[in-house]
């Protein structure tokens, strides 16, 4: 199961660029031990990458037990990282320093989504709310 986006990924995704910040939406679910190696990972991206590139993670949390899904769609864990852009992504994921240290992050992983979001349209009046859940 794939857990990094390949180079035919990054290409689509730059592809179908809306423009604006872009909030990634992560989907992990842990191998067998993998956990402290994603902790380490996550600690180096907060301490090299974020800044540099812009980015900053909006929520990071375990995932419980879901109250809505199928078998197989429960996540060990969230995380919603904000980029200034798709292109500074892009960036980081192509810089060879970030390149060294995702290897904790692959290693760490069984699976993963890993999903670029774009934002609602603010709703006018009388429109009534798009998140009700």
């Amino acid at each position: 199961m794939a857990v990094d986006p390949t180079g035919a990924d990054l290409k689509r995704m730059l592809a179908e660029d809306p423009g604006g910040p872009v909030v990634m939406l992560n989907l992990l679910r842990f191998a067998p031990g993998g956990r402290p190696s994603y902790e380490e990972y996550a600690r180096r991206l907060r301490e090299r990458f974020l800044e540099r590139y812009g980015a900053e993670v909006l929520y990071a949390g375990d995932g419980t037990t879901p109250l809505v899904a199928e078998d197989g769609q429960a996540w060990d864990a969230v995380l919603l990282v904000r980029y200034p852009s798709r292109e500074a992504f892009s960036r980081m994921v192509a810089d060879p320093e970030y390149q060294r240290v995702t290897a904790l992050r692959t290693r760490a992983l069984a699976e993963a989504v890993l999903q670029p979001t774009v934002p609602w349209p603010a709703s006018g009046e009388g429109e009534g709310d798009r998140a009700v859940s």
